[in-house]
């Protein structure tokens, strides 16, 4: 039996193929074309009905102005504002609006195609994860946009994602820290003690205030973090101690005052540098934290909890570091 095919309606049609949107053509009585937007195919179907039945008894029609389009510069101004209410790393989204934005900012938003985002990433990321951090935001600044009706498709959607490479995970061996150690100025340990015993992310680290910390239950309290839930990490003895400094530094602080004044970013990759150790972030201080866990042998579950992540299958990861399961099974072998 022959596949049926969609009948076509003659003065409805989706301007961008696959986009979803469809739009309503017709003429006056004076000849004039008229266009307008509908949104879905039986909404197309509707308005253009509408507008032929007004035509016949002689209503009057809408304007019919046509206009360039709206620019991705205000695209991206209504993702600054809407970044204030909905993401809690507003500070990440506002440094990547910064690098698309000269090369994108005065163009007609419509005009811009899925062929040219995917040009810019290759040109302007280096690896998959951030090409892919990018592309969200793209897709993100579309999104919003066309829900509220100022483009009619988002190009982004069909740029494909890369591929990210997982299996690798990056943590600090103990010479590497020693090494690190040596290098950090003594002010600042405190926040890479921080940092390595409780793998907190950096907005995580840096947002908190002296309300999150109770040196008396010697706990960490987070309220909703990347993943929109909130956490508490019990404090280990360097990380108690690390607190205790801080707050005799600022003894007037209070509960709703930050406790770090500014990013790592600069005394950092300083220090990385000079300690020579190789290909090591900020983040990496994270996986250590799992990392060091996995080795001595804590449950993914607890590891899951105390890293604040969503899903089991991000912690699983470093479930190969613990091998004891695996050496007592050999171990049972003759």
């Amino acid at each position: 039996m022959a596949r049926k095919t969609e009948a076509k309606v003659r003065g409805v049609w989706e301007r961008v193929p696959g986009s979803g949107v469809w739009w309503a053509r017709y003429r006056d009585k004076g000849g004039k074309l008229h266009r307008e937007k509908a949104g879905r195919k039986s909404d197309a179907i509707a308005l253009l009905n509408k507008r032929r039945n007004e035509i016949r008894i002689g209503a009057k029609l809408p304007d019919n102005r046509r206009t360039d389009g709206v620019r991705f510069s205000a695209l991206a101004d209504a993702i600054e504002t809407f970044s204030e209410s909905h993401h809690r790393d507003k500070r990440s989204v506002l440094t990547r609006l910064r690098k698309i934005r000269p090369d994108f900012d005065g163009r007609i938003a419509d005009t811009i195609k899925p062929e040219e985002i995917d040009a810019w990433l290759t040109a302007h990321t280096k690896t998959p994860a951030t090409s892919n951090r990018y592309r969200a935001l793209f897709s993100l600044i579309f999104r919003e946009a066309l829900r509220n009706g100022k483009v009619s498709s988002n190009p982004a959607r069909l740029v494909r994602q890369r591929r990210e490479e997982n299996g690798v995970i990056r943590w600090l061996t103990d010479d590497e820290e020693k090494a690190l150690r040596a290098v950090i100025p003594a002010e600042h340990l405190p926040e890479l003690d921080i940092s390595l015993g409780t793998g907190m992310r950096l907005s995580e680290q840096y947002g908190l205030k002296w309300a999150n910390i109770n040196l008396s239950r010697k706990e960490v309290s987070l309220g909703r973090t990347k993943n929109y839930s909130g956490r508490t990490i019990p404090m280990s003895a360097s990380v108690e101690a690390a607190f205790s400094t801080l707050k005799e530094r600022a003894p007037n602080a209070k509960p709703h005052d930050l406790i770090f004044d500014r990013m790592p970013r600069d005394w950092w990759e300083e220090a990385v540098s000079a300690s020579k150790i190789k290909k090591y972030r900020w983040h990496d201080n994270r996986h250590t934290f799992c990392s060091r866990l996995a080795m001595k042998g804590a449950n993914l579950k607890v590891i899951q909890t105390l890293a604040g992540h969503k899903t089991i299958t991000m912690t699983a990861r470093y479930a190969h570091l613990d091998d004891s399961a695996l050496r007592a099974a050999v171990d049972m072998l003759p």
